[in-house]
């Protein structure tokens, strides 16, 4: 089958054939129709972090299931699915509490050294990233970490289910439970910044502000239901919400990692409001908190992984909601490519010319 694999750090995707394995066990192996282009796969690709190349990247994906290991219970022959990053054994106390998100045993869904490789080429094993490699046709994928999705949904739209919806919508509705009548801010407002938009707007939030440096990107985030918006280039955001909301923000969501803005979320807390990070910051960013301030004013500081989701019952309650309309995810998507595309995608999405892209296997 074909498929884009990085050879080595910074060297960029090269389209191959490969050799998949037979599905064993409790493994699925599903013919991909969507595959998302998502930032934390282009970063790794071409980073030098100790992760071991030649390797298959890609996490957004949705196909079909076209064979089952011996001992998949929870999918047929024909399923439509969804792959998402979360991978957890189901048999920990922290998985049997429905905290799956936080099990320690995440190498349960991957085969063990000494077994021959899910993926190859030329009789070398390849690394499948985040035990996914969904730059492909097809991807050989534990039980564990997929869901069934009703039929109907568009596959393009279904791969954004498995990472930036059950990251941003989830941590609205699983991290944080907003409630309705209290207040958020969304720091920047790319693809999971809009999803948890609509998250607020579903959970009944009396105010929702976006916080952005593109006005382009604002008047998205007011179409999905933002109340307010600031433009952090030109405005002190932290003044900005206090004119707004003088009392403060009850619950504000960090999307972009970086220290400064960090800061200001932490300065925007309403009395007991929260700052939850959600986006992946460097290793050098760093939060200064006044303790005394903090206690005082009963704030809270949580970091957020996959938007705290249990994947068999998020994924398809949020694909629930986007069959109904609510979450409108194919304004989300600038368009559609092919796989021998996918360099020149990243190249677009680096210089901003599109905001998502979705590789799509006809």
């Amino acid at each position: 089958m074909k498929a884009a694999v990085v050879p080595s750090a910074g060297a960029g995707f090269e389209i191959v054939d490969i050799q998949i394995a037979a599905p064993q066990a409790k493994e699925v192996l599903i013919d991909i129709k969507a595959v998302g282009l998502c930032h934390s796969d282009h970063t790794l690709a071409n980073a030098e972090l100790g992760f071991p190349f030649p390797a298959v990247f890609g996490h957004e994906i949705s196909g079909v299931v076209r064979e089952v290991g011996e001992e998949v219970t929870s999918l047929r022959v024909g399923d439509p699915v969804v792959a998402a990053l979360v991978r957890y054994c189901g048999e920990c106390e922290r998985c049997l509490s429905g905290q799956s998100y936080y099990c320690r045993n995440v190498d349960f869904t991957l085969r063990e050294g000494d077994e021959s490789p899910r993926l190859s080429v030329g009789g070398q094993g390849l690394t499948q990233a985040f035990g996914l490699g969904g730059f492909a046709e097809q991807a050989l994928v534990h039980e564990n970490q997929l869901a069934k999705i009703p039929e109907g949904i568009p596959f393009e739209n279904a791969a954004l289910l498995g990472c930036g919806v059950i990251t941003g919508a989830g941590a609205v509705l699983n991290t944080a439970k907003v409630r309705r009548g209290e207040t958020i801010a969304v720091i920047g407002a790319g693809g999971v910044g809009l999803n948890a938009i609509s998250a607020a707007v579903i959970a009944g939030a009396s105010r929702i502000v976006a916080i952005d440096i593109s006005d382009d990107k604002l008047e998205k985030a007011r179409d999905f239901g933002a109340t307010d918006t600031i433009n952090s280039l030109t405005t002190d955001p932290v003044r900005e919400i206090r004119k707004i909301i003088p009392e403060g923000i009850d619950h504000v969501f960090d999307f972009v990692g970086s220290e400064r803005v960090a800061q200001q979320g932490l300065d925007m807390l309403s009395y007991g409001g929260a700052l939850y990070l959600v986006g992946i910051g460097g290793a050098d960013v760093t939060i200064t908190i006044n303790a005394m301030k903090f206690m005082r004013n009963r704030n809270r500081l949580e970091s957020v992984y996959m938007g705290s989701a249990n994947l068999r019952v998020d994924i398809p309650f949020f694909a629930s909601l986007e069959a109904r309309g609510l979450l409108r995810l194919d304004e989300l998507i600038s368009e559609t490519i092919a796989l021998e595309d996918i360099n020149d995608g990243y190249r677009r999405l680096k210089e901003g010319s599109v905001s998502r892209l979705v590789v799509v296997n006809h």
